[in-house]
């Protein structure tokens, strides 16, 4: 089959939400209107998420996995699943599924005219200390890097892959997603999309990994914004 969209699902013990990841993953590529496939990467998780996963791919062809040899974080996984990816379109889904598959089909609606289309959780089904530190760390991310967006955290993303595969590898990426793209001169768009609480496992939300390490990381972005090259082509003969 010719796809078009793969769908990437990081995964780290989620082993009680992988079944309900294929039931919902698949009622919803049956609806999409371009061939679409998941890759679901394992981040080195000590449950018992690898052997579901592989049952999962099993019995589903236009399921595939990796594995990765142990746990190194959310920006890892992403990039080492971009880096597999072969399809024009990337999406990007949490396996906890506090966010819809179904709501795809909102990004899709823009990815033509966009280089990046990601969700905003406007009305979150988080915890109170998780909504204010995330807004307190959204607050400070666009002070540095005046991408203009509300929600960089949101786990549900539509991307031009050839754009994807040029962001660098560096820890805490995935919340700097919109403000790489347009560091390559890209193009961003937001749009709503529903969220709801977590059903099953444990979250992997903490003060370090959701604010002191994000702050860290606007340095690594403003070190990166002053020595990126950009040029464009304007003719050539090849």
């Amino acid at each position: 089959m010719d796809y078009k969209f793969t769908i990437i699902v990081p995964v780290f013990n989620e082993a009680d939400n992988l079944i309900r990841v294929e039931t919902e993953l698949i009622s919803y590529i049956n609806t999409i209107k371009i061939a679409t496939k998941v890759l679901l990467v394992n981040d080195g998780s000590t449950d018992d998420s690898q052997n579901l996963i592989e049952v999962i791919c099993k019995r589903n062809e236009n399921f595939d996995y990796i594995l990765l040899s142990k746990n190194n974080g959310l920006s890892a996984a992403l990039k080492a699943g971009i880096e597999q990816v072969d399809t024009i379109l990337t999406g990007y889904i949490d396996a906890d599924l506090q966010t819809s598959p179904n709501d795809f089909d909102l990004l899709l609606e823009y990815i033509d005219t966009y280089d990046l289309v990601t969700g905003f959780r406007s009305n979150r089904k988080d915890t109170r200390v998780k909504k204010v530190i995330s807004k307190v760390s959204n607050g400070i991310r666009r002070i540095f890097t005046q991408d203009g967006m509300t929600d960089t955290g949101c786990p549900l993303k539509i991307i031009q892959t050839k754009s994807a595969k040029q962001i660098p590898k560096f820890k805490g990426f995935h919340r700097f997603l919109p403000a790489m793209i347009l560091l390559q001169g890209g193009t961003v768009k937001q749009v709503t999309v529903s969220h709801y609480p977590r059903i099953n496992g444990v979250s992997n939300f903490g003060l370090k990994n959701r604010f002191l390490s994000p702050f860290l990381y606007c340095f690594v972005y403003l070190w990166m914004k002053q020595k990126t090259i950009t040029y464009k082509i304007i003719k050539k003969s090849l």
